[in-house]
């Protein structure tokens, strides 16, 4: 019965069956060979495990950007950088950054090409510094190459400025003298890259007030800016001397009587009612009263000029004091013109150094770019 379970097999059958495995056993060496050959390929070209990459290392140094004739100039023994001009961060304009830069490097003596181009990358930080130390080697070859890749690379950051266009839209007040037209027209022409003269000079005549000096400017036709002025300096002369005859125009005698009776509400001088003109305001790191007295000692500023009218000192709060007016009956904190003015010439960029945060400033660019 065993023998019909498991019949047994001739000697050819087993030959051919011995072949057979043979050849199985040759297969799978061959296949073990091949897939061994590809993981140690594998393996050797880092390729097996992409968790396993090595990622390139970062190179902590960059290449020297300037020409050789700049790289090999001998610095001057006596040079020192200037210390008030505040490193570049890729924010404000970059034009205004290049030339405060020339003009901190120029104070400080005769500069030339090389010590220009050498000395810029010290007041950059931040973006700026990041943007220079991409720059290819040797591609520098004078400061006008240097300053002009970083204005075309931070353009975009760089301050929205009226273009000539919006000079038409400038007019003189009812009550504005002239004076304060041309300041506050003069201020927005030096916002204006290459503005052109016959441009500025019809703007300013088209925006003056019809009056008197409007029928002067109207006859004799000043054909350049130079010739306005002039017409201009003597009318101004004009409107201050009735200004300061306005002012003297107080009886003596009701100035005695005042002096001897007790004060009433009619006599004391109300200060005038002004309304904030920005919605925000920006903090500085310093207090307001010393940020006036610098920039007056610096003569960014003027002092106002009819501070002596602000109000009647009689009857005013002697323990309050305005360091802008020079004036007391109230503080620098109560001070609706001061505050303005301090807020536009942070919005101009000349009070960054007293800047807490640029939060109120960008709120308050925004709206003046959206009038």
């Amino acid at each position: 019965m065993a023998d019909r379970e498991n019949p047994q097999l001739s000697q050819d059958d087993l030959l051919a069956r011995i072949a057979e495995l043979q050849a199985e056993v040759r297969k799978i060496a061959e296949l073990s060979t091949q897939n061994n050959g590809e993981s140690s390929k594998g393996s050797a070209q880092g390729t097996t495990d992409p968790l396993n990459i090595t990622p390139p290392k970062e190179k902590l140094t960059f290449d020297n950007p300037f020409s050789e004739e700049i790289t090999n100039y001998q610095m001057p023994k006596n040079f020192t950088l200037p210390t008030a001009l505040e490193p570049y961060k890729g924010f404000g304009d970059p034009r205004a950054h290049v030339k405060k830069f020339q003009s901190m490097m120029f104070f400080n003596g005769p500069n030339n090409e090389p010590v220009l181009c050498r000395a810029f990358p010290t007041y950059l930080d931040g973006a700026a510094l990041l943007w220079f130390s991409k720059l290819s080697a040797g591609s520098i070859s004078s400061f006008e190459d240097l300053a002009r890749s970083f204005i075309d690379y931070f353009a975009a950051s760089r301050i929205y400025v009226h273009g000539s266009d919006y000079l038409g839209t400038i007019k003189q007040g009812q009550h504005e003298s002239l004076k304060d037209y041309m300041t506050r027209f003069a201020d927005v022409t030096m916002e204006i890259q290459d503005l052109d003269p016959a441009v500025h000079l019809h703007a300013l005549k088209a925006g003056l007030r019809p009056g008197k000096f409007w029928e002067t400017i109207a006859i004799t036709k000043p054909k350049t800016l130079e010739e306005f002025r002039e017409t201009a300096a003597g009318q101004m002369e004009i409107e201050e001397l009735r200004e300061a005859q306005k002012s003297d125009k107080r009886p003596h005698r009701q100035e005695e009587e005042r002096a001897f009776r007790s004060p009433s509400c009619r006599d004391i001088k109300k200060p005038s009612k002004l309304t904030p003109k920005y919605n925000t305001y920006t903090r500085f790191n310093t207090k307001k009263e010393n940020i006036i007295r610098k920039i007056l000692n610096a003569k960014i500023i003027k002092p106002p000029a009819r501070a002596g009218s602000y109000q009647d000192q009689r009857f005013v709060d002697r323990t309050k004091h305005c360091a802008f007016h020079q004036k007391f009956g109230h503080t620098m904190d109560d001070c609706i013109v001061a505050k303005d003015l301090l807020e536009r010439l942070a919005c101009q960029g000349l009070l960054d150094k007293y800047v807490e945060s640029r939060k109120g400033r960008r709120e308050n660019s925004d709206r003046e770019e959206n009038k």
